[in-house]
């Protein structure tokens, strides 16, 4: 659709003629010759010679291409553009921190994808790749924890950055212990001072909490507090031993934090527990309109600029030549 972004700007569109009838005429002097008998002119005509001035007026053309650059001056500072339609702009609608756990135990290869055995953290890998191009509405951040948890990406949009932090980490490079409650706390600290109000944590492990700092639990509840969910998944088998998967804590971890928890023995289980996610976390897109513009301001001043220089030319033709 095209309009002019700043219609008013007509409004000036009278303004040469208010100054043509309100300014007084330039007045410049010339060059005379003394006539000595001028007196006896005026008796021998019996006319008799008065003051006044001569009026330079400009033809009928000059006029009409004066007018047109000015038109086209006010056209052009009026803004001239193409609205397209609009189109919708999604906006964050959710921070979730998303903390893995990279201890040593995520090396066993007792996974398999396509027929082939691979590491617990190469399945995770490839299974969260697919969870994180769905969300796209979430500001995402990527936590890695062992015996300590590090930031490996604040929270951003940009997606590609986060896929790319995660394909360069591998286990171990956070220590070979886990600490579950040292995760969530660290966690927790991305969200201090965000405004938006629905926050998410996601924690995947296979272990069990070293009991070095804070305790899982109590994370949870600081969570809870803090308005933040968090979904647990243990990866693995749970089997109850010392060194393996402690379902128990990680469930009443989610439960104090309003989440759920997940048991993903495979890279199908860990798909579907993502599956699972989306739809407890569905996205939702805060749009606004943004309807695209294109300019065409530079057309009249175009215009305008070749007919001032048309016009120049014209007039200095003629006093080279008609003087």
């Amino acid at each position: 659709m095209f309009e002019f972004a700043y219609i008013w700007v007509f409004l000036f569109l009278p303004a040469p003629l208010l100054v043509f009838w309100l300014m007084p005429p330039l007045k410049q002097r010339k060059e005379a010759l003394k006539f000595p008998a001028f007196s006896d002119v005026e008796k021998a005509s019996g006319q008799k010679a008065g003051s006044g001035a001569w009026v330079s007026k400009r033809n009928v053309l000059q006029w009409i291409v004066l007018s047109l650059i000015w038109i086209a001056t006010l056209a052009a500072l009026a803004s001239p553009q193409i609205v397209g339609e609009p189109e919708m702009k999604v906006k964050t609608a959710r921070n979730f921190v998303i903390a893995a756990d990279i201890s040593f135990s995520m090396a066993n290869s007792d996974w398999e994808i396509d027929g082939e055995r691979v590491t617990r953290w190469e399945g995770v890998k490839q299974v969260l790749n697919a969870f994180i191009e769905k969300r796209a509405g979430d500001r995402l951040a990527l936590v890695f924890f062992g015996s300590n948890a590090y930031l490996q990406a604040p929270l951003t949009t940009d997606h590609d950055v986060i896929r790319f932090m995660l394909g360069e980490t591998d286990v171990g490079m956070a220590g070979q212990m886990t600490g579950i409650g040292k995760a969530i706390g660290y966690s927790l600290k991305i969200f201090e001072g965000d405004s938006i109000d629905q926050k998410v944590l996601l924690l995947l492990t296979d272990g069990q909490d070293d009991g070095r700092g804070i305790f899982p639990t109590d994370a949870a509840k600081m969570a809870h507090k803090d308005s933040v969910k968090i979904y647990t998944i243990g990866i693995g088998e749970a089997t109850g031993k010392n060194d393996g998967l402690d379902e128990q804590t990680l469930q009443k971890i989610s439960r104090i934090a309003d989440g759920e928890y997940f048991l993903a023995e495979d890279p199908e289980q860990l798909g579907n527990a993502y599956n699972t996610l989306n739809e407890l976390e569905p996205i939702e897109y805060e749009a606004e309109e943004n309807a695209p513009v294109t300019l065409l301001f530079h057309y009249p001043l175009g215009i305008a600029m070749v007919l001032a220089f048309a016009l120049a030319l014209i007039r200095g033709l003629q006093k080279l030549f008609f003087g």
